[in-house]
């Protein structure tokens, strides 16, 4: 493994060898060991700026992307200022997990396709001519089909940063917001639309919003350590019984993490009522085209999606 001093030279190093950048290497490591990938890595550098969490003049937050996931989980300004996200962070995978992965090694991650990640089948995202799990095994796949790929992005970090609009800084590019950095998902070759070469170095949390109120689940297969089948995470705005803003995003239903603005335009200026929750909730259903295996997860993302919107309307609000 190379470890370069400088970004630029990682940048360099990556291109000069087709080489592939390592954050905290839990995806990496496992592509590396099921015979996925033989690409030299490059260790991105542990530099001072890549790290922390730290809040800004103007109110933002700042976190370097090579902050521990488990350190976005037990930051006391994040906790209190921006629950979606810490709820999020702190929900995904094992104690084990969340203490070697990063911030940007979550957010760029490699998609779990099992096909993609058996190295006796080939297809888009390793460079072949077709997507065996369309026709094959899928159960796991996307219900609202963005294009070739029918695997669903595995970030559930970038689902609670699109609720809160955040951006992301690329070395020697400048800012992205989190939806441009993936994209319409019409690109079966990649899982967000960074050149190989370039590095995340952190992302931008606008200022907290007081009185929000927050929350995140996800439905998966066992009782922990599992990718989940879908999640979802919502921030919501009462004032005077009336929801005067929210957010409303979900993970494991596409090729990229997606915003839901259909569950979002059903809840603003109204009284949350149980009724209005549930017709808002089965909003986020209208832009599902389910494959023959995943019919189950429109019903699942209806769920969810009101599940979290009932929590954050009963979790006390940000202060």
């Amino acid at each position: 493994m190379n470890q370069p001093l400088t970004l630029d030279e990682a940048s360099a190093v990556v291109l000069d060898n087709d080489a592939e950048l390592r954050a905290g290497g839990t995806d990496t490591t496992a592509r590396r060991r099921g015979g996925v990938t033989r690409r030299a890595s490059v260790q991105i550098p542990l530099l001072p700026a890549l790290h922390g969490i730290a809040r800004q003049a103007d109110g933002t937050t700042r976190i370097g992307a090579l902050t521990g996931v488990a350190e976005l989980c037990a930051d006391p300004g994040l906790q209190a200022g921006y629950p979606a996200l810490t709820r999020t962070a702190g929900a995904l995978a094992t104690p084990q997990i969340r203490t070697a992965g990063t911030l940007g090694g979550n957010l760029l991650q490699h998609n779990r396709c099992w096909y993609y990640r058996n190295p006796h089948f080939s297809c888009y995202r390793d460079g072949g001519d077709g997507c065996p799990a369309r026709t094959g095994v899928h159960p796991n796949a996307a219900v609202i089909d963005q294009g070739p790929c029918i695997a669903p992005h595995p970030s559930s970090i970038a689902i609670a940063l699109l609720v809160h609009d955040a951006q992301v800084d690329i070395h020697e590019r400048g800012t992205l917001s989190v939806a441009d950095l993936y994209g319409d998902g019409s690109d079966p070759t990649r899982d967000h639309l960074l050149a190989p070469q370039e590095i995340l170095t952190a992302v931008t949390l606008p200022a907290p919003v007081p009185g929000e109120r927050a929350a995140y689940n996800r439905a998966i297969s066992r009782a922990e350590a599992e990718w989940p089948l879908v999640e979802a995470v919502a921030r919501v705005t009462v004032s005077d019984d009336v929801v005067t803003a929210v957010a409303v995003a979900a993970g494991g239903i596409a090729h990229t993490p997606l915003r839901l603005p259909e569950v979002e335009d059903a809840l603003v200026g109204r009284r949350p009522t149980p009724e209005i929750l549930l017709s808002a909730a089965t909003a986020a259903t209208e832009r599902c085209s389910p494959l023959p295996q995943t019919r189950y997860k429109v019903e699942l993302l209806r769920d969810t999606v009101l599940d979290v919107l009932e929590k954050a309307i009963g979790n006390a609000p940000v202060r």
